[in-house]
């Protein structure tokens, strides 16, 4: 039996067959294409239209190529939304978290909730990229798209909408919200009353594994595959990516590891002490409804930053070679990785620069002594983070399993281990891909 998972990640998506043998499963990229932010009267849109364009296309080959597949899962990143109307249209493309309308909002909802009550209702990271202040930011303006909104559907459940023609919301990416409270396993209806967001838009929320519906007869007139179910996978991808780690016990950890370091462990309940809060711990959801307690750290966006600005200075190296002088710097230069100014600089090389200047470190030269830096420094702010874990939730962690493409950077993983004092496992580069691929199979009973 053969699956299907649809990755859509911020830079790109891919239609992944995943084979399902006794001892492993197997992957095949069937397409992959790029997923562009839109600016549009001064709005960052996502151009959803063309991703599920896209999606058909990779559907449309995989159906092709094999005759034997029983089922899809959809993840992708988390807090963004697409609404509905009564008719079942889609309004308008959905909104990138990374649109300038929810500057501010953080304060302005706490004036109204304040802090500590929010984050015991919810037990999420406060960013303002998160969708309690996208919706919050639409009704302080009065948003007419909500007059007219009839569903809200994130964006893994709004590809599955489009899929079967069923609207849910997954627990996982729901989990991402601040709009879910883990106590009751419900809405926060408290959030919602307080700040005047419109209830009425959301939806049953389903677990990991629920057979949302087979594909719709339009779809299937298109793309064929009739009789393939859709089903609810940890739809946001770092839940896919947790689900595919093989690991017993509790005193372990988990990285996944890419553009982004999302560090954690797993808990049976949510933790939502005052500690975790000005720690900057989020509580989401797992594939088998236990909770991700995890901190976000920036990953490796400082050394892909740094290769695409030597790239462009007509200096290209390849990733082993950069790792390679890494390993021979004898440079110890430490900075914060999660600093402000490595956000999104003009220049990352520059930026890094400026910072050992002010905080009085050594600093880089080379392409090996700033990679060893970003390296260095993303292996003590993990350390931090273990220390931090093992104190909120009071138990001592010894294995870290690292996943995502950041799990074949040796140095990253030697450093980790070393400063950790944990072992460190290596887990698998394309994790995300697998663990959709579990939860299908686990569905339909083949795993």
């Amino acid at each position: 039996m053969r699956y299907i998972a649809a990755d859509f990640g911020a830079g790109s998506g891919r239609v992944i067959v995943g084979t399902v043998r006794p001892d492993s499963i197997e992957l095949e990229e069937i397409h992959r294409f790029p997923n562009r932010q839109i600016r549009l009267g001064g709005v960052v849109y996502w151009d959803f239209l063309a991703l599920f364009e896209e999606l058909k296309n990779g559907l449309r080959k995989a159906f092709r190529k094999y005759d034997d597949i029983v089922s899809i899962g959809v993840d992708t990143w988390g807090v963004d939304f697409g609404l509905i109307d009564k008719q079942g249209h889609l309004i308008s493309n959905p909104v990138c978290y990374r649109d300038a309308r929810t500057e501010g909002m953080l304060e302005k909802a706490f004036k109204v909730l304040p802090k500590e009550r929010f984050y015991a209702l919810t037990g999420n990271q406060f960013m303002e990229i998160n969708t309690a202040f996208q919706l919050y930011s639409m009704t302080l303006a009065n948003d007419s798209i909500l007059q007219i909104a009839d569903k809200l559907l994130f964006t893994p459940d709004l590809f599955n909408y489009f899929l079967t023609g069923r609207a849910l919301n997954e627990f996982s990416i729901v989990s991402t919200s601040q709009l879910f409270n883990h106590t009751k396993h419900d809405w926060a209806d408290e959030v919602f009353d307080v700040l005047g967001l419109p209830r009425r838009l959301m939806q049953k929320v389903v677990s990991a594994g629920c057979v949302i519906g087979e594909l719709s007869e339009d779809v299937v007139a298109e793309v064929g595959g009739k009789g393939v179910k859709v089903v609810a996978v940890g739809s946001h991808d770092t839940a896919s990516a947790v689900a595919s780690i093989e690991a017993t016990g509790d005193n372990w950890a988990f990285i996944s590891s890419g553009t982004w370091s999302l560090m954690g462990i797993k808990v049976d309940k949510p933790i939502l002490t005052e500690e975790a809060m000005e720690s900057d711990f989020t509580n989401e959801g797992t594939v088998d409804g236990r909770i991700r307690f995890l901190r976000n750290i920036t990953g490796l966006w400082l050394l892909q930053n740094l290769m695409k600005e030597w790239e462009e200075s007509g200096v290209k190296r390849t990733y082993a070679e950069l790792i390679d002088e890494a390993e021979q710097c004898d440079f110890a230069s430490v900075v914060n990785v999660d600093d402000a100014c490595f956000n999104n600089p003009d220049n990352m090389g520059e930026a890094i620069r400026v910072y050992c200047m002010e905080h009085g470190l050594q600093v880089p030269e080379t392409q090996g002594e700033f990679v060893r830096c970003v390296v260095l420094s993303l292996a003590h702010k993990y350390a931090e983070v273990k220390r931090l874990l093992e104190k909120c939730a009071g138990r001592k962690i010894d294995t870290i399993y690292i996943v995502g493409g950041g799990s074949r950077n040796r140095l990253l993983n030697h450093l980790t281990e070393q400063l950790t004092g944990a072992k460190v496992v290596c887990g698998d580069a394309e994790a995300t891909a697998v663990g959709n691929i579990k939860v299908q199979a686990a569905c339909m009973n083949k795993f």
